[in-house]
C-alpha cells in the first residue's frame, strides 16, 4: 500500500463517544441525510454532524444513540449546514451502519 498512514498521523485523529440529542431532515443534500446534533460531554460539547445514514435508521431510532466520531477536523460546510465532526460508519449495499459503543459509556469517551 503507497498510502500508509504513520503512528504519529494516526495519533492526531481524536474519536470521541457521543450521544445523538436531535435529529432533523436535510432534503438539501445531494444524497438523503440526517442532520445531527451530538452530545460529547463537557469538554468537548455540542457538535453538529451531517450523516447519510436514513437507509437503516429514523428519525426515531437515532435520539439517545451513542455513537463514535471524529471530533477534531476542521467544520465542512455541506450546503448551507456546517458539519462540526464526523460520524463514523460501515458502508453496506450502499446503506451506511453506525459505529457504536457495546455498552452505555460517558459522552466524550476517547476511543483508544
Amino acid at each position: 500500500m503507497e498510502n500508509n498512514l504513520n503512528w504519529p498521523d494516526f495519533e492526531k485523529v481524536e474519536m470521541r463517544v457521543g450521544t445523538i440529542l436531535e435529529v432533523q431532515d436535510f432534503p438539501e443534500a445531494r444524497k438523503p441525510a440526517y442532520k445531527l446534533t451530538i452530545d460529547f460531554g463537557i469538554n468537548i460539547g455540542i457538535l453538529k454532524s451531517s450523516a447519510q445514514i436514513t437507509k437503516c435508521y429514523s428519525k426515531n431510532d437515532l435520539i439517545g444513540k451513542q455513537i463514535i466520531a471524529v471530533v477534531n477536523l476542521p467544520r465542512k460546510q455541506i450546503g448551507k449546514f456546517n458539519s462540526d465532526c464526523l460520524v463514523l460508519g460501515f458502508s453496506n449495499n450502499d446503506a451506511v451502519i453506525l459505529l457504536t459503543p457495546e455498552t452505555n459509556v460517558e459522552n466524550g469517551s476517547i476511543i483508544s
